[in-house]
């Protein structure tokens, strides 16, 4: 266990059992060089994301990364990089799937227009979101959602300052 909550793991190539997998773990624990071939040393980060689906019973993420010095990256900076990431993804898939339809390619064929078709997805992405986020904000619900992420188990990762949306 690290001081910041989190552990570092050996993830082995699935082909390497027995014995040689012992030789693995052994020289990972008196902290020998790993062949990148064989395995690599990765640090865990665990943290909860309350009520996500708005029953109560919350949700353990799971993150796994090479940077295993918690001096480079603060596991709640992981975790918070970690969250803007889907809420990056989130914002890709209103846009490509619901917004455009999917498969859909833009209907100029003018760069002009290819631009002023995106920017009128863009607006009505912003728009739609700005609208998401009033209605949440008069139930007085996060606008956000519950996705922030909170500490969870043995790992002290508290969650990241709240964002103003939009």
């Amino acid at each position: 266990m690290l001081n910041d909550g989190t552990y570092t793991t050996v993830l082995i190539n699935p082909r390497i059992r027995g014995r040689w997998r012992e030789q693995i773990l052994a020289a990972a624990r008196v902290g020998g060089d790993l062949d990148p071939q064989e395995a690599h040393l990765a640090r865990v980060v665990e943290y909860g994301v309350p009520d996500r689906d708005g029953n109560g019973s919350g949700e353990v993420i799971v993150l796994l990364t090479t940077i295993t010095d918690p001096a480079e990256a603060a596991a709640d900076e992981l975790a918070d990089a970690y969250h803007q990431r889907w809420e990056e993804e989130t914002g890709n898939d209103q846009l490509k799937t619901h917004l455009r339809g999917p498969g859909r390619v833009p209907r100029s064929r003018l760069p002009d227009l290819v631009r002023q078709e995106i920017w009128a997805w863009l607006t009505v992405h912003y728009a739609l979101a700005v609208l998401t986020a009033r209605a949440a904000e008069a139930a007085d619900l996060d606008p956000i959602g519950s996705a922030s992420p909170a500490p969870c188990g043995s790992c002290a990762v508290p969650p990241p300052a709240r964002r103003l949306f939009p």
